[in-house]
């Protein structure tokens, strides 16, 4: 029997069946997948075959060829990786200013990482409401940062329901992976789209201004235009996976632009001669806090920084 894995709470995973029904499955001890070591072999938005047993739950027994997947690594094991969600249109990634405050480290790590599988980004600048005017002309300066890049931002208060309507026509009949730190309105978002929902919120930390998880499982959630939002819980930190230092540069799209005129062909853009990504970051054609993004991930494997809250 064919299905759609819908949610995924750890150890259960809800597969809705192509007749409609909703079957509570469970993995095979030694079931792997080839080529990609997870610590959660089947994700949220996997079609999967599944063989009923006689009290009505299931089994997996294989999972379908993804067309692509987010994944990140994993917080405690260091060789593994943890898959956000597979068979995406597209991701929105929710960020805050402040209240807390979304690095631009962050924002850039989860762009690469889409990049590299393949998955179209839309920023959402969230809580908009509550910034100062200082905060606001900041986040405007980060939105036409973006922008300038290729990535759509929108600009929206959840809490009030301000600019939400904007993002309603990006989300009809597409599968989309909402993601961002935790705290930064996602569930709030999520009850503003789809009230009936009625998903649990919390205030963020006053003391440390950081997020808190109120959603502890990945989920598809229906929308009654068409299409599914994946809801999934708050990250700290985003450590990228599997992706080589030498192919970072063509998941940066401002720093690739340049990288085509540097003098040798595996420029790291570090030190080399002639690199004509370090002459456009001197001209202000590339972002500071970009490059410092790339830097950043090209140090990964020497020095384990994933592990860090970012």
């Amino acid at each position: 029997m064919k299905g759609l894995v819908i949610k995924n709470t750890g150890s259960w995973y809800t597969v809705k069946t192509d007749d409609g029904r909703t079957v509570e499955s469970k993995i095979k001890g030694n079931f792997r997948l080839k080529g990609i070591r997870s610590t959660n072999p089947v994700a949220v938005g996997d079609r999967v075959e599944i063989a009923v047993n006689q009290e009505g739950t299931a089994f997996i027994t294989s999972i379908d060829e993804r067309r692509n997947y987010i994944v990140r690594k994993s917080q405690n094991l260091s060789k593994q990786s943890h898959i956000l969600a597979a068979n995406v249109d597209q991701a929105v990634l929710v960020v805050t200013v402040n209240y807390p405050q979304t690095s631009t480290i962050f924002i850039d790590r989860f762009l690469a990482s889409a990049e590299a599988y393949r998955v179209p980004v839309v920023l959402v600048f969230n809580k908009t409401d509550r910034l100062s005017p200082d905060e606001r002309h900041y986040q405007q300066a980060v939105c036409q940062l973006y922008d300038t890049i290729g990535y759509a931002c929108y600009e929206i208060s959840a809490a009030t329901g301000q600019g939400v309507d904007r993002l309603m026509p990006l989300l009809k009949d597409k599968i989309t992976l909402l993601s961002g730190n935790s705290g930064v309105g996602k569930s709030t978002l999520i009850n503003q789209i789809l009230p009936h929902a009625n998903l649990k919120t919390a205030e963020i930390s006053d003391a440390h201004n950081t997020g808190m998880h109120t959603t502890t499982f990945s989920e598809m959630l229906a929308l009654p235009e068409g299409g599914y939002l994946i809801d999934t819980p708050g990250i700290k930190g985003f450590g990228t996976f599997d992706i080589e230092p030498e192919e970072l540069t063509s998941y940066f799209r401002d720093i690739f632009h340049f990288a085509r005129d540097c003098k040798f062909s595996n420029c790291t853009h570090t030190h080399e001669p002639g690199c004509a990504v370090r002459q456009a970051l001197a001209d202000h054609y590339i972002a500071e806090s970009r490059y410092q993004s790339y830097l950043s991930m090209r140090n990964d494997k020497e020095e384990n920084k994933y592990r860090e809250p970012y």
